[in-house]
């Protein structure tokens, strides 16, 4: 299971095996509705990987959680559950290699079953065993044909993540992916929204000041913004804030 096209399928087959073997379909469909209710509660995307990471805690076989999101800045650590995990992340973004770097550049599932025999990244394994970690499980988050993101499963036992888990793990990245998805359209609309009233407080203070028309006062901020090589909406907010049209 490392290909996400290919994700959905298997993960359906291997979780209804292992609910048929466990029993347990009613504590996981009770968790992941609870899941569910808090992702479409949280505030924004901080509090959706956030809700995500607290979840796999419960739901999966791990020690540790993490999120590594992916945008346009590049990548930035999302949540964590504990200080190490951050610290593990960054290492590898240093790096440049290990098995996160690996899912986030690839967009595929790596499962790392036994950290001290790994030889693909001798230096990440032997730091990885310093910290006690015993095996690792790296499921991409995929909105669409976008890569969001990386959920990260940490346990400090090898062998820990069995193929239940990882089917486990894909439902929960699926989830947390269009989760995130929502969450950061949401911002970006909250932040369209913002940039128009502050242009628009911007333009009513130079057509009081000025007697000038609507146009007018849009064309003077543009030109403003243009000429300054300054986001439109900065150069508003710089004149609410102190009256006067940026150097």
């Amino acid at each position: 299971m490392t290909e996400h096209a290919s994700a959905p399928a298997v993960e359906k087959q291997v979780l209804r095996e292992a609910l048929d073997h466990s029993g347990s379909e009613p504590l996981l469909a009770t968790v992941f509705a609870q899941l569910a209710v808090e992702l479409h509660d949280a505030d924004g995307v901080d509090d959706t990987v956030e809700a995500v990471v607290q979840f796999a805690l419960q739901a999966e076989a791990c020690t540790y959680a993490g999120v590594m999101l992916t945008g346009h800045g590049g990548w930035e650590i999302g949540a964590v559950t504990d200080p190490l995990v951050a610290r593990i992340y960054q290492e590898q973004i240093d790096a440049g290699e290990g098995p996160l770097h690996a899912a986030l550049t690839s967009g595929t599932t790596m499962y790392v079953a036994d950290v001290a025999t790994e030889a693909r990244w001798p230096s990440w394994s032997t730091r990885l065993t310093s910290y006690g970690v015993g095996s690792v499980l790296h499921v991409p988050m995929w909105a669409a044909d976008q890569l969001v993101g990386v959920l990260s499963l940490y346990n400090g036992d090898p062998q820990a993540f069995s193929a239940d888990d990882e089917a486990i793990a894909h439902i929960l990245a699926r989830h947390a992916s269009v989760a995130v998805a929502a969450a950061r359209d949401g911002e970006t609309m909250t932040a369209a929204v913002d940039a128009r009233k502050l242009v628009g407080q911007a333009m009513g203070i130079l057509m009081e000041r000025f007697d000038l028309d609507e146009s007018q006062a849009f064309q003077i901020l543009k030109r403003y913004s243009q000429d300054t090589n300054t986001k439109l909406r900065d150069v508003a907010q710089h004149l609410i804030d102190t009256r006067k049209l940026p150097q």
